[in-house]
């Protein structure tokens, strides 16, 4: 079956660095604005998930993977979309859609449905793949499918935190931001991980590349000796020296 891929690029989180003077008047004016723009900010990149719509052929796979740290939650909602509306999808409008994470373990599984959903904890960091494939049907058919995805902050229901709380909407921004300070965090300890590992790699590397120099330096001054024993032996022989 054929297969085809897409994958999601990552958002990374920007660090605000706000100064103060030293007024007070215009410290208490810089530091409110600050913060308005930082909530504001906040509250756009909180929201950024993925929603996609694309078009399947009948027979086919397509796969969509996103990069997705450990700890995190993610969401996705799929649904097919109805060519004709006000009437029922054809009984060949079904897919089936597999949810595997970077060691290829499946955490979901659906067959030949209409719509569906998934609500993981991710226990692995990298990539983790969705997969949808169309049923086989002569003629081929195109199916549109309408597909979001959202992980860490935007795959939270955050309406209905802001419902069961009773809270305003600053007291749900701080609640935003709470979240997001985790996930920077979660983020940076990801990234000096990975900052190790790329040292001792280079470090590896470095030692490996210096023992096959020292391998090859070897290996060239023996073979000029023999080169050079040969030649005295060969001369020798003809009594040239």
């Amino acid at each position: 079956m054929p297969l085809t891929f897409f994958s999601f690029q990552n958002f990374h989180n920007p660090y605000i660095l706000i100064r103060l003077p030293q007024n007070p008047n215009r410290a208490r004016s810089t530091m409110e604005l600050g913060l308005a723009i930082f909530i504001l900010a906040l509250a756009y990149l909180s929201t950024i998930a993925h929603s996609i719509r694309f078009e399947l052929e009948s027979g086919h796979t397509k796969c969509i993977g996103e990069d997705i740290k450990i700890n995190s939650m993610t969401v996705g909602q799929y649904s097919i979309v109805n060519p004709n509306e006000g009437h029922p999808l054809p009984e060949h409008h079904k897919i089936t859609v597999r949810l595997f994470s970077v060691s290829g373990n499946r955490h979901h599984y659906a067959e030949a449905v209409e719509s569906g959903e998934f609500t993981l904890r991710v226990v692995e960091d990298g990539d983790h793949l969705v997969c949808f494939s169309a049923i086989d049907h002569q003629p081929a058919v195109n199916i549109s499918v309408e597909f979001n995805w959202g992980s860490g902050v935007a795959a939270k229901g955050w309406s209905n935190v802001a419902k069961k709380g009773s809270v305003d909407a600053m007291q749900l921004e701080l609640k935003k931001i709470e979240e997001m300070v985790a996930g920077i965090h979660v983020e940076m300890l990801y990234l000096r991980k990975r900052e190790r590992d790329m040292e001792e790699l280079n470090r590896k590397t470095n030692a490996k590349l210096g023992s096959f120099s020292l391998v090859s330096l070897f290996m060239c001054l023996s073979v000029a000796g023999l080169q050079l024993w040969h030649l005295k032996t060969f001369f020798e022989k003809r009594k040239i020296i």
